[in-house]
């Protein structure tokens, strides 16, 4: 397949069994990838809107790799399935669902016992997420929704405007966001929560 792929920084390139996996073959370039993965995404938020879900349902493997195949499902064969592969980003591929279970259950244990204020819950939710990085392509879009999802449907707050702007194409917003993500990698996480809400 004919694919003219460009990745911004903080993209993962994927590997060529992985563009093998996609499903619509007029695509020829990133923005039109990029036009028919944000299809799909919009169609897996009315997806979440219309769910009542309580924390234990939400913080489950099963509802990870349910929402990225509602997110990508329409464009990639392998959406809402972990990665077979090593990238320059995460954990290697075999401790996923290990990484991933404590993950969960750390959250859990958050929410239950107002460990973080539910902002803090939900962002250091997305940081080790993406971090783990589960999925092939679409680690921190996915990462952003779960977050959303935490703060709208646990805690009852509004979710994040994430800079309002278009993260997934290099600019100073997305710049902002990746300084903030490496903060987090440091250990701080104020950067985070702050970008979130700006």
């Amino acid at each position: 397949m004919g694919l003219d792929f460009e990745y911004n920084p903080g993209q993962t390139p994927l590997d060529p069994e992985e563009i093998d996996g996609l499903l619509i073959d007029t695509i020829s370039t990133r923005g039109e990838l990029d036009e028919f993965e944000q299809q799909n995404i919009e169609e897996a938020v009315q997806w979440v809107l219309k769910r009542r879900l309580r924390p234990d349902q939400i913080l489950r493997e099963a509802f990870i790799c349910q929402l990225h195949q509602k997110m990508y499902g329409d464009v990639w064969s392998w959406a809402g399935q972990f990665r077979n592969t090593e990238k320059n980003i995460g954990i290697a591929r075999w401790r996923i669902g290990p990484e991933l279970r404590t993950l969960l259950d750390d959250t859990l244990y958050w929410v239950e016992h107002n460990t973080y204020p539910p902002e803090e819950i939900a962002l250091r939710f997305k940081h080790r997420i993406v971090s783990i990085h589960c999925f092939p392509n679409g680690n921190g879009r996915h990462s952003r929704l779960m977050a959303d999802i935490i703060i709208d449907k646990i805690f009852k707050q509004n979710v994040f405007s994430w800079g309002a702007a278009n993260l997934v194409h290099q600019g100073e917003t997305r710049v902002t966001y990746l300084q903030a993500v490496r903060a987090a990698d440091a250990g701080d996480i104020g950067p985070l929560i702050e970008f979130a809400r700006s």
